[in-house]
């Protein structure tokens, strides 16, 4: 078997202006002590608080920079002291923060989705938005998703963004405090977010299921020439504090719905100097970013060249660069690439690929029954960020965010309804891949100077020429003997 790692090399310097601000100084959930929280909302945020401090249960190094080294995903370690530093010297004590998208999402069964004109989806929207929905239908959602996901597997994470001091905002913080999420407000203006105005509320997104179990999403953000949060004219020294003091920072392309651009780049700026690694999903607004007002597409091009993983569905890799091969797409926006070392790829049903600039990891899907799909992609991407920081294999990686993603998909909806540790354990166990030979050689004739690492329900490892298989039974063994440790990944179900 190949055992290959991405060529990671020293971040460039930033290639934007110097920040105005520098930095100070069935559910999978993480044990944790009872915690003492301070919130405060439009003042900053909250975080647990006093000694009860939520941590890692291990804190968890990659070869990226002096902070991630001597660590493998076979030999876990604790650091030392409070924290962590990355070349430029920023503790960095939280995992994973994510940027904007943070919006309450009612989730409504309906005979028909929303027509595609505009004007036909404006009114089908204010007919929703005339009463309230009933509680019962509420779930946290956008980048809650994610986050969520990612502290069941075990990550210290953050969300920064804006909540309105409402009743949908309250919800929202409720949820992350009892799923051990911390929270890092954008209010740059207390007093003008305490008025009653559509601004300077929490969003809602309206998420709807027909009965083929399609889905159609509707929030005021879709009928608004400014993004949601057009008041909002810099990010705040927290906020900053909080990028530079990260691992990573998560950032999708529905954050360009709530911020002007050039907050959004400033965070990418942040990021960048602190020397944290960089997560950028464009999701389904990449297209239109790209077609968009100059200062969107640049920003959409400095992430795309700036990012140090890009995470994309084979639809989105076409519509990018205009490859129908996910492989090749892969290929051509890792060599568009300035940080850039991994471009992941969701092929739906088919499973996933990971391309490098040496290699191709292609891992199919575990079959399941799907019921719904929402937040499967959520759940992938918190999955492959606890391998990337955990320095796992990158077909073990990529085993992984498969079973995690399907197991999301066997549930109904989102946000607290993510995949749970039972359902992940079950699909490892069964190892049953949706093994499409077909697909799979024909997607393969495209590469031709690249190493190639393919999971397998073969049980024999094997190679020919630059193709190396992979048996699922022994990637899932290890994952399983691991994720089973206490100290590592998952805990108890809540249900426990």
């Amino acid at each position: 078997m190949l055992s290959l790692k991405p060529l990671l090399s020293h971040h460039p310097q930033s290639p934007f202006l110097p920040c105005r601000v520098e930095a100070d100084c069935c559910p999978l959930r993480p044990a944790q002590s009872k915690l003492s929280w301070a919130a405060a909302p439009l003042l900053g945020g909250f975080f647990p608080g006093g000694d009860n401090l939520l941590r890692p249960l291990a804190r968890i190094r990659r070869g990226v920079t002096p902070w991630s080294q001597n660590c493998r995903w076979d030999g876990l370690v604790e650091s030392v002291g409070e924290g962590e530093k990355g070349n430029g010297g920023h503790l960095k004590n939280t995992d994973v923060v994510t940027l904007g998208n943070l919006c309450v999402d009612i989730v409504l069964n309906v005979p028909s989705l929303p027509p595609p004109s505009r004007e036909g989806r404006r009114e089908y929207f204010d007919r929703l938005s005339a009463s309230p929905p009933d509680k019962k239908f509420w779930e946290a959602g956008g980048n809650c998703n994610f986050s969520i996901a990612a502290a069941r597997l075990g990550l210290q994470c953050s969300v920064l963004g804006y909540i309105g001091d409402e009743i949908y905002g309250r919800f929202l913080l409720d949820v992350l405090q009892e799923e051990g999420i911390g929270m890092v407000g954008m209010n740059e203006d207390s007093e003008a977010a305490r008025e009653y105005s559509a601004s300077y509320q929490t969003l809602l997104c309206w998420v709807l299921v027909d009965p083929f179990q399609r889905h159609g999403f509707c929030s005021r953000a879709d009928f608004s020439i400014e993004p949601a949060f057009s008041w909002m004219k810099e990010l705040s020294r927290p906020v900053l504090t909080a990028i530079r003091q990260s691992k990573i920072l998560f950032c999708n392309g529905y954050v360009f719905d709530e911020l002007y651009t050039k907050l959004i780049v400033s965070a990418l700026d942040s990021a960048i100097s602190a020397e944290t690694t960089v997560f950028f999903d464009p999701g389904p607004r990449g297209r239109s970013l790209s077609t968009g007002t100059p200062e969107e597409k640049r920003a959409l091009e400095l992430f795309l060249e700036f990012s140090d993983v890009l995470l994309l569905t084979s639809d989105e890799a076409e519509a990018l660069t205009g490859l129908p091969s996910p492989i090749l797409a892969g290929q051509k926006l890792i060599s568009q690439g300035t940080r850039t070392n991994w471009v992941i790829i969701k092929i739906g049903s088919k499973g996933s690929v990971l391309v490098t600039k040496s290699c191709v990891f292609c891992a199919p899907a575990f079959e399941v029954n799907v019921f719904d799909t929402v937040g499967c992609g959520d759940s992938f991407t918190a999955a492959i960020a606890f391998g990337y920081l955990q320095n796992m294999p990158e077909i073990e990686m990529l085993a992984l965010a498969n079973a995690v993603g399907a197991a999301t998909a066997t549930g109904c909806g989102a946000g607290r309804n993510v995949a749970n540790r039972d359902k992940v354990l079950e699909l490892l166990r069964l190892s049953n891949l949706n093994d499409d030979y077909q697909f799979w050689n024909h997607l393969l004739e495209t590469v031709m100077d690249k190493e190639v690492v393919l999971l397998s329900k073969s049980s024999v490892n094997g190679s020919n020429a630059n193709m190396s298989c992979v048996p699922i039974r022994s990637v899932a063994s290890r994952l399983v003997l691991e994720l089973e440790k206490k100290e590592c990944a998952f805990s108890k179900d809540l249900a426990e």
